[in-house]
């Protein structure tokens, strides 16, 4: 992960300030399969200062950005990076207290605390990724604030109080304009320092095309990438809606390709076909067929 990062012309000092923290906070062994590997780099050099310096700063990270960004990909690259154990959380409207911190549970005939992800991330000092937290209710969150400020620490009723990890950080993600999304509460907020996720250009975009599939040709890698494009572009004018606009589905797609389906229905099953209404998945053939055209081979994508 080192070399990507000095591939993306990062700053070795920056790159010898995590070497030490990650030194300096070394992982119990019983948890060092929480480490992540990612699937997928983040790709883009300003997000990644950004985020790598506020994270040694002790800051806690609030990744905003619209669909197809990179937030969850970023927050798993970090873990990766600074080697720390990761807990994800997925939050959802009837998230509570409990799901967070723990609950009481009975084992061996007594009454015993079960942990929950945010206590075992405090106690290890590990990445807590807290997926699109604007979905859950804020008197559910209200339990962090401890945990996400100065105190650091968690306070479990009938448990006693503990004191989290000096190496513990939270990344969280939020997008807005889901279903089910709410205003982030303002004393939650303050307790993060703030990324504003950009799209991806063009030209990370063709890196990441490149380094998932080293054979697809130069050609294949600019009309995917064009393609990508001209999707984002059509939901930024509300030609079409977002459910087309799936970075996922793309890869998802050339992987297909690269294991001998047409190319057509590749691309129906990784983009056309999640949009549900049959005028707008007109919309999206349209563009897809203006970009790549559905009789084109394999051979003609790849080299092997």
């Amino acid at each position: 992960m080192y070399e990507f990062l000095k591939e993306e012309n990062i700053d070795d000092g920056i790159l010898d300030d995590i070497r030490s923290f990650s030194e300096s906070h070394p992982v119990s062994p019983g948890i060092k399969s929480r480490i992540p590997h990612p699937r997928y780099p983040y790709y883009g050099k300003e997000i990644w200062e950004e985020a790598i310096t506020a994270l040694l700063c002790g800051e806690n990270l609030l990744l905003v950005g619209s669909k197809a960004t990179g937030k969850n990909v970023l927050a798993e690259n970090l873990a990766m990076v600074f080697s720390r154990p990761l807990w994800s959380v997925s939050f959802h409207i009837n998230m509570d207290a409990a799901s967070l911190i723990g609950t009481d549970t009975f084992e061996g005939g007594t009454v015993k605390f079960r942990p929950g992800p945010i206590y075992q991330c405090s106690r290890y000092g590990g990445f807590g990724v807290l997926d699109e937290i604007n979905m859950a209710k804020n008197e559910a969150l209200a339990v962090m604030h401890s945990v996400l400020d100065f105190r650091h620490i968690i306070d479990v009723p009938g448990y006693g109080r503990m004191e989290a990890d000096s190496a513990t950080r939270f990344i969280v993600t939020m997008n807005y304009g889901y279903a089910g999304t709410r205003e982030l509460n303002e004393a939650l907020a303050s307790r993060f320092v703030v990324i504003q996720m950009p799209p991806i250009s063009c030209e990370n975009l063709q890196k990441l095309l490149h380094r998932e599939f080293p054979t697809l040709k130069e050609k294949g890698v600019q009309q995917f990438s064009a393609l990508f494009l001209d999707l984002r572009k059509k939901c930024e004018n509300a030609e079409i809606s977002s459910k087309a606009l799936d970075l996922r589905g793309l890869l998802a797609a050339v992987r297909m390709m690269h294991f001998g389906l047409d190319v057509g229905r590749a691309l129906d099953m990784g983009l056309t076909n999640k949009v549900f209404d049959s005028y707008e998945r007109g919309l999206v053939r349209d563009v897809i067929s203006s970009r790549v055209p559905a009789h084109l081979k394999r051979n003609r994508l790849f080299s092997d």
